[in-house]
Formats: C-alpha cells, sequence, structure tokens
C-alpha cells in the first residue's frame, strides 16, 4: 500500500511540474528590447541631516 501511495505521488508531483513549467519556444518568440539608459538618481533628501546637525 505504502509503494503505490509514493507512486502516486511521484506521478502527480511530475504532471504538476511539467504542467507549470514555461515553454522554451515562448522565449524565443518574443521580439528582442533594448534596453533604455536609466536617469540619473535624485538627490538624496538631506533636510533631516541638516537639522539634527544644528542641534
Amino acid at each position: 500500500m505504502k509503494k503505490l501511495f509514493a507512486l502516486a505521488l511521484v506521478a502527480s508531483f511530475a504532471l504538476a511540474f511539467t504542467a507549470c513549467g514555461k515553454k522554451a519556444e515562448e522565449a524565443t518568440t518574443e521580439p528582442a528590447q533594448t534596453e533604455t539608459p536609466a536617469a540619473e538618481p535624485a538627490p538624496a533628501d538631506t533636510t533631516a541631516a541638516d537639522t539634527t546637525a544644528a542641534q
């Protein structure tokens, strides 16, 4: 009985993994997108540090 349960469990895991996996065809059919350069980071807000240093 344990062997039958183990076999059924392994079969269900195998079915679940194959059903949820990505297809390799989907990744190759999408057009390549060029990356846009990132914008410059905004300057850090130093108002809190300035007020604590002045005290």
